[in-house]
């Protein structure tokens, strides 16, 4: 999430030093057909869909109606189907959803199917469009407190637990992963060898607030032990801030995403994350650069 903060300048200063080779991300297959919406055709639509199997769908928000431009997830189980996030402000994710399910029980002979909305964290740019999922039939929206999320998923110790959640025949990972955010988790599908990993790990800048660092070290290294034993194709975050040369993000608020880096990235950017979050990181608008993300300690927060 691009936090309005002052970090502009001391990203050029921390920036990588004039290298403008593409950054590459060795070990992360390309999973999608299409390049991403991003803001460079003026006809481009509010969202995009992208199919990673026949029950599991990528939604992308166009930066035209906001400039957050963030991607959401859809997963289909037989008993019941997942949305993480409903998007930002300025979005109208719900007629796509409806669309995409409406298909789904189409193809599967079948009338309805239990909704559950849950986040990847709490933020406004990932629950903005909460409102228009309260009145849909058959639909459960989980609340924006740890609580919230650990009842909904049923995980008894926040946040040392990793919990199994079923959506019926597809058994998901629910991980949770406060620092970013108090309430924030990550899902992993093991069907599909994917992470869903939110604003924790993304090709962009990944906010942490320094009263909450120590939180996001403490998640990080349950996520390399997690990665250790659970092979990973791609962890699939929550925006994309950063171009293809290496350590070079866009502008905060940028309108347009030309030479925008692959969503995907390699499970091997876990370990460098954990490696990274070894530094201090205890001034705030400090970042610290590498390749595919850029750690940036803010000023504290209360949740």
């Amino acid at each position: 999430m691009a936090w309005p903060i002052r970090i502009a300048a001391a990203l050029m200063i921390a920036g990588c030093s004039g290298s403008m080779a593409t950054a590459k991300t060795a070990g992360a297959p390309t999973l999608f057909a299409e390049r991403w919406i991003d803001g460079t055709n003026g006809d481009e639509p509010a969202t995009q869909v992208q199919a990673l199997d026949a029950d599991t769908f990528v939604i992308r928000q166009s930066v035209r109606t906001n400039f957050e431009a963030p991607f959401l997830y859809l997963l289909f189980g037989r008993d019941k189907a997942l949305l993480i996030d409903t998007g930002a402000e300025g979005g109208r994710v719900r007629p796509t959803v409806d669309r995409l399910i409406s298909e789904w029980l189409a193809d599967h002979k079948r009338t309805s199917i239990p909704l559950l909305v849950a986040h990847s964290h709490s933020h406004g740019d990932h629950v903005a469009g909460d409102s228009a999922f309260k009145d849909r039939p058959d639909t459960t929206v989980v609340g924006h407190k740890p609580a919230d999320v650990a009842g909904a998923f049923g995980i008894a110790k926040w946040p040392d637990q990793i919990a199994a959640f079923d959506l019926g025949g597809r058994k998901l990972g629910i991980i949770p992963t406060p620092g970013h955010q108090a309430a924030a988790i990550m899902v992993y599908d093991p069907r599909l060898k994917i992470l869903l990993s939110g604003d924790t790990l993304y090709p962009g800048r990944l906010y942490v607030p320094v009263n909450f660092m120590d939180d996001n070290r403490a998640s990080v290294a349950r996520l390399t032990a997690f990665a250790a034993t659970h092979p990973i194709r791609a962890a699939l975050g929550a925006h994309i801030e950063m171009t293809r040369a290496p350590g070079k993000d866009y502008g905060h608020e940028a309108p347009t995403h030309p030479d925008e880096h692959r969503l995907e990235l390699p499970a091997s950017q876990i370990a460098e994350l954990r490696e990274g979050l070894k530094a201090k990181l205890d001034t705030p608008d400090q970042p610290q650069v590498h390749d595919h993300f850029i750690i940036v300690p803010v000023p504290a927060r209360t949740e």
